[in-house]
């Protein structure tokens, strides 16, 4: 319950409506209403956290849907903490896995946090953003702080984390280093103060370890939100970089609306209620009338378009629209890649795999004998086929072209 200090007044009330809307879980509801109601009494913004760990060089729309939410409370007034967990990824966080996850190099974490920040702020209003990186305290506790810090959290509650507990009972190896990593997630918590953390709902156990320790260290503990997670274009496994199943926030456009547009008919709701700006409204009646009949592609289209529109501009999002059609009807797009290759007469296999339009030689024959490659917009039916000096057009499927120049 608020804390009787503060008034609970309508735009408190609101801006609760908006933190919980989309989210899985608000922990605890009434301390974030009270400090919601001590915040617009003070004047003073809330601080509220995400961390990221820069496992891959790129973020993808599965972190939008946190990343959205951070983007509300920012517009809200409140003080948008973007922290960069550099430190931690040496560790390698072990959520949700079974296995221990190795931990990335110095140089890999680098390279790949350098891109993370430009990414985000694509969705985050950069210039009211406060960017961290959790070696700044993490590195100076040194040995004597971390064991510090291990004394104040306890074996039997780290082996409460459901992950933890299944591996131990089937006896699949622990090693010590992964009950640091929740901890040091913890410790970002203390050492920017937080009132908010974001995260996943896999990532449950770790801010709640952050609330735990702020009381550990005399603070007043944050309060935790859990977004859905939301499933890769296969429509099984999360998104993830790791799956091959992500749409990436600077994708070339065309991808990004094939790839929308790949995704199953179930799926694009799921899609709509964590990625669209559209109202509960709109998108339960595009799903009444989808359901009452009307073709899902007119609605998949839209969602394709919005989110294409969102990170690269509408006129890139009519672009695209028009290059998957086009590829649906089986057409040419107007530029493709132009590839000179040597040898005449080459075979078919080899043709595919030296212009990059299939893995191996062996694949390339596979999509030959499927019926998968045109030249020239004719299939070819004869894997034994070579071609001789000329120029032709390669197609692969729906959306893989190349223009190839043979000597």
């Amino acid at each position: 319950m608020p804390d009787g200090k503060h008034p609970v007044t309508d735009a408190v009330l609101e801006a609760m409506r908006i933190s919980k809307r989309r989210c899985s879980e608000l922990l605890p509801e009434a301390d974030w209403l009270a400090k919601l109601a001590r915040s617009e009494a003070s004047g003073v913004p809330l601080r509220v956290k995400l961390g990221l760990d820069p496992t891959a060089p790129d973020i993808h729309l599965g972190h939008t849907v946190v990343l959205n939410k951070l983007r509300e409370l920012q517009d809200l007034g409140h003080t948008v903490i973007f922290l960069i967990g550099d430190f931690t990824s040496m560790i390698g966080d072990p959520s949700g896995r079974n296995t221990t996850r190795p931990p990335l190099t110095r140089e890999q974490i680098e390279a790949n946090a350098k891109t993370y920040y430009a990414q985000a702020s694509l969705v985050l209003d950069g210039s009211k953003t406060e960017i961290r990186y959790n070696s700044e305290w993490s590195d100076p506790l040194g040995a004597r702080g971390m064991i510090q810090l291990a004394s104040r959290y306890t074996v039997a509650r780290m082996m409460e984390r459901d992950d933890f507990s299944k591996r131990f009972k089937a006896g699949t190896p622990i090693s010590v280093h992964e009950f640091l990593y929740p901890l040091m997630q913890g410790y970002d918590s203390v050492a920017l103060k937080s009132d908010l953390e974001l995260g996943g709902t896999d990532q449950k156990f770790n801010l709640l370890v952050g609330r735990s320790l702020q009381v550990e260290y005399g603070q007043d503990p944050q309060c935790v939100m859990t977004m859905p997670l939301l499933e890769g274009i296969d429509g099984v496994e999360k998104m993830s970089k790791s799956k091959g199943n992500t749409i990436g926030l600077t994708e070339a456009p065309n991808d990004t609306f094939a790839k929308l547009m790949s995704i199953s008919d179930e799926l694009m709701w799921k899609y709509f209620e964590l990625l669209s700006f559209r109202s509960a409204r709109e998108i339960a009646r595009l799903k009444a009338e989808t359901e009452a009949g009307r073709n899902p592609r007119d609605a998949k289209v839209l969602l394709a378009k919005e989110i294409t529109s969102r990170f690269h501009g509408t006129a890139a999002a009519d672009a695209g629209e028009a290059d998957f059609n086009l590829r649906a009807r089986g057409g040419i797009p107007d530029e493709i890649e132009s590839v000179l290759l040597e040898g005449a007469p080459l075979g078919i296999g080899a043709v595919l795999k030296q212009a990059r339009l299939a893995p191996s030689t062996s694949e390339a024959l596979r999509l030959v004998d499927g019926g998968g490659v045109r030249i020239d917009g004719a299939v070819v039916a004869d894997r034994g086929l070579k071609l001789a000096a000329g120029t032709f057009v390669v197609q692969v499927g729906k959306r893989k072209f190349a223009r190839v120049t043979l000597s």
